[in-house]
């Protein structure tokens, strides 16, 4: 889009040249050389290459990616990008076996036929979607830095109350952006009942360790922003898997409540819901189609919050394009480089989790730190969602599931 329209700028100059706006002398020539075009590295399409070509042998590629398509695993793609071009990719639906099994285990009663999983998760291609659960939450983190570098917001280190006023008057004031990027508000998690929506405190500990589950509810953000401070030395049952261990300060606790209240210091800061402003700043730009859920309330940021926790819905191709965008350091336009300094803070991280990003060792142990040659910044959802930026490699991974 940018290039279009610098490319009209070119055409406009052009033409005043032509109707004697020069400013030359009365007929002399004037001889002007436009610049050049603006060639984007974001692709619309990927270029692709023969995994030869890439560096990769093709019967050691091939292998991977059968095992990643193995009966049982369900997944829908995995593609695999090496210095910017599309090496080797696969799709597919749900497997006769995998059918079969979720009929066995499901608790609806039109679950109960392998033919109704069948029919939902059948055949899937390039263009098919896939959800990503948790991944979006990178995604509202790079819309965060977006709005940091255009003075939107002054940092991460910002009271967290600027924008959620419900937090001004007591001991909240003292949470962070950064606090909540990091997931260690000390907040107490939330968690809604499939049974009947309402929300409360998650009661257990495999309810709040996965993020605590709010997707129940019709209303998503409210009950995320009236949470209380968790007692440093209180035995909660959400702390640990015996639910008898006590709570920690300052330590992380995985939370999607901490994401979605990043959502409406989004929607406050700018002044746009997270979609709109993700769409103008983030998607568009990398010649990204998506569509991110929202809960069910009639007021709120666009009839709906919009769950910047979770459930960005786009292709995996898509998504392999916000990887490279972060291989690449920052979106590249005609005037240069944009969220490059929020960009490298993120592929600088020696930590397993921060700014709503997890890092891994290429190697044994496998823990992100200081010692690691070649850590790997991903993105991770539910049910195995990723986008893996390899920086040492040059790569960039997707995987997701059914």
């Amino acid at each position: 889009m940018r290039a279009r329209q610098h490319f009209s700028s070119v055409l406009i100059f052009a033409f005043i040249s032509a109707c004697g706006g020069g400013g030359g002398p009365s007929g002399e020539t004037v001889t002007t050389t436009p610049p050049p075009v603006f060639e984007s590295p974001h692709p619309d399409i990927w270029d692709t290459v023969s995994a030869s070509e890439a560096g990769f042998d093709g019967d050691t590629l091939d292998s991977a990616f059968e095992y990643a398509m193995t009966d049982g695993f369900y997944s829908q793609a995995v593609l695999l990008i090496k210095d910017g071009k599309l090496v080797k990719e696969r799709y597919r639906g749900i497997t006769d076996a995998e059918a079969a099994t979720l009929a066995s285990v499901s608790g609806l009663p039109e679950g109960q036929s392998a033919g109704y999983w069948q029919d939902l998760y059948g055949d899937r291609d390039a263009a098919s979607t896939v959800t990503s659960w948790s991944t979006a939450k990178s995604f509202a983190s790079a819309l965060i830095g977006m709005a940091i570098e255009q003075g939107l917001l002054d940092s991460t280190s910002q009271s967290a109350s600027d924008f959620i006023d419900e937090w001004e008057a007591d001991d909240r004031a003292s949470i962070t952006i950064q606090h909540l990027l990091d997931m260690r508000s000390g907040l107490i998690p939330k968690c809604s009942r499939p049974d009947t929506g309402l929300v409360g405190e998650c009661s257990d500990y495999l309810s709040a360790s996965s993020g605590g589950n709010i997707i129940y509810a019709a209303d998503q953000l409210s009950e995320c922003i009236d949470r209380k401070f968790a007692v440093p030395g209180t035995v909660y049952p959400w702390v640990s898997p015996q639910g008898d261990g006590a709570y920690e300060a300052g330590q992380f606790y995985y939370s999607n409540c901490d994401t979605q209240v990043l959502g409406e210091i989004i929607f406050r800061a700018t002044g746009q819901d997270p979609s709109l402003f993700a769409q103008q700043n983030l998607f568009e730009p990398l010649n990204i189609e998506a569509d991110w859920w929202r809960d069910d309330v009639e007021t709120g940021q666009s009839n709906g919050n919009y769950l910047t926790y979770c459930c960005l819905d786009s292709t995996a191709q898509d998504f392999a394009k916000f990887g490279y965008m972060l291989l690449l350091g920052g979106i590249e336009t005609s005037e240069g480089q944009n969220y490059a300094s929020y960009v490298s803070e993120i592929l600088a991280q020696e930590e397993t989790y921060r700014n709503q990003f997890w890092a891994y060792c290429d190697g044994p142990p496998f823990t992100a730190s200081p010692d690691c040659e070649n850590v790997l910044v991903m993105t991770i959802g539910f049910d195995g969602q990723y986008i893996l930026v390899d920086q040492k490699n040059d790569i960039v991974l997707v995987r997701n599931s059914l």
